[in-house]
């Protein structure tokens, strides 16, 4: 029954390091499932970052814009708070 066995699974080295392998790839915490776990939230985490960065950068040139024009910053008054001059009315129009 023994001589079946391939000589290198007797020996005690070759055994802990199938063990050892068995042990971090699937029972660790750090398992490979959840390291592949890990590196997809990375992944979103990193495009959620550009994301907000573009964005930052977009409120950032509206910003400047609605400081240094007094023309865009009445545009924005309008749209964004239906402000209006006096003698004005102003009419809402919703999609649904």
């Amino acid at each position: 029954m023994l001589d079946k066995i391939p000589s290198w699974l007797k020996n005690k080295y070759s055994i802990t390091f199938i063990i050892f392998l068995l042990w971090v790839a699937f029972i660790d915490q750090n398992n490979l499932i959840t390291q592949y776990q890990y590196r997809t939230q990375l992944e979103e985490l990193e495009t959620e970052k550009d994301y907000f960065s573009d964005e930052i950068l977009k409120t950032k040139t509206e910003l400047e814009e609605l400081s240094t024009n007094p023309k865009s910053l009445e545009k924005f008054a309008r749209e964004k708070y239906y402000m209006r001059k006096d003698n004005e009315e102003v009419f809402v129009f919703t999609t649904k």
